[in-house]
């Protein structure tokens, strides 16, 4: 067989994943590209121009006319997911990693049971939560208010299953050893030694839990019923609704959804560093 035979297969195959990345790749962003787009446009230009064609730029007005709509209702949302998510998404990557720390370091009766009910909780849909979890907003006079929303979002099966891997990966069993031969106690070493080792795994599941939080909209709609709680999701879907009576809202929930984007971007671009190296935890010893 000659050598130009036996390179066609690997160069077919490559192609043909190089095929599929593309088509990926444009599917994944053709979206944000008509987001990006659009929100450019005016109203009527909007519905009059074609799908991925430029029209009058008027971002700048769109952005303004977003801000002032409903006497500001959009920039209260902002800041409410702002709260949520980068407030729950600290809390909650710091107990997550902490409860997988100690499902990694410490023994303790059923161990590996309980951890089994963490792992069968990750693959529960949250919205088969959120009756359970209004039922006991209600019973504790919680709903329609701030913790509502933001106290479930602070325990996340998936991010201890992903602190216990980070624990494994990062934190070596002779550290803990030499801390408590120098006399440190149990909380000491792990907030002064091993919190700073698990640093990347903080970061990863920090976003994402900034990212699951930040998108969140069933249990919002579920738990709240007062505008100025509303978080962007459940509030561009508000003014979605009304677009199919008054067409003006149409291109402020086109402006606002691109918007509504820009934080994740930063929270990725500024943190992907360690995201990047959190996501390698364990995979090389």
């Amino acid at each position: 067989m000659s050598a130009h035979s036996s390179t066609r297969p690997r160069l077919l195959g490559r192609a043909t994943v190089n095929a599929v990345v593309a088509l990926c790749v444009l599917y994944t962003l053709l979206p944000v590209l008509w987001l990006v787009l659009a929100a450019t446009k005016t109203r009527d230009a909007l519905f009059s121009s074609s799908l991925l064609s430029f029209g009058d730029f008027s971002l700048v007005q769109n952005v303004k006319d977003v801000f002032a709509m409903d006497g500001g209702l959009y920039g209260r949302w902002y800041g409410n997911s702002l709260l949520y998510a980068v407030l729950g998404a600290a809390l909650g990557a710091l107990i997550s990693v902490a409860c997988g720390y100690a499902f990694d370091k410490y023994r303790f009766r059923h161990k590996e049971k309980l951890f089994g009910l963490v792992l069968a909780a990750v693959m529960v849909p949250q919205t088969v939560l959120a009756l359970p979890l209004y039922l006991l907003a209600s019973e504790t006079g919680l709903v329609n208010t701030f913790w509502s929303v933001f106290i479930p979002v602070l325990f996340n099966p998936f991010g201890v299953y992903l602190g216990r891997v980070f624990s494994q990966g990062y934190v070596p069993d002779e550290v803990l050893e030499a801390a408590r031969v120098d006399g440190a106690g149990e909380l000491t070493t792990y907030v002064r030694v091993c919190l700073r080792m698990l640093g990347p795994g903080l970061v990863t599941v920090f976003l994402f839990q900034l990212t699951a939080i930040w998108n969140n909209f069933f249990l919002p709609m579920v738990m709240l019923s007062d505008q100025d709680l509303y978080p962007v999701s459940l509030g561009l879907y508000q003014w979605n609704s009304q677009a199919t009576v008054s067409p003006e809202y149409y291109p402020v929930v086109i402006t606002g959804s691109l918007l509504a984007v820009v934080p994740l971007i930063l929270a990725f671009a500024l943190l992907q560093r360690f995201w990047r190296s959190g996501l390698t935890a364990g995979a090389v010893k």
